[in-house]
């Protein structure tokens, strides 16, 4: 193998990674005021029927989201969470 088949991309400065951490804490905000929402529209649900399936799914979704958000802004990965990359899937149960 040649050098620069190995040769690894360039860490983002520290002023670019400061620059989305930002614009990450505001969707940070944004979907945990959803999440809120959709888990006090699944207690209404739930006090008058049954819960919602696509709710559950959006809030999974939701939280893997979050996470994935936290784990960046916290220096713990570099991979970056939408809209960089795919919308994290809600299809699964969570192991915690």
């Amino acid at each position: 193998m040649s050098d620069e088949m190995l040769k690894l991309p360039p860490p983002r400065t520290l002023w670019v990674r400061a620059l989305l951490m930002i614009l990450l804490a505001a969707a940070f905000q944004l979907a945990a005021s959803v999440l809120l929402f959709v888990a006090v529209l699944q207690l209404i649900l739930a006090a008058t029927s049954a819960s919602n399936a696509r709710l559950q799914e959006l809030g999974r979704s939701l939280g893997r989201y979050l996470a994935q958000i936290a784990e960046f802004e916290s220096f713990g990965s570099e991979a970056l969470p939408f809209p960089f990359s795919a919308w994290p899937p809600g299809n699964s149960q969570i192991s915690l």
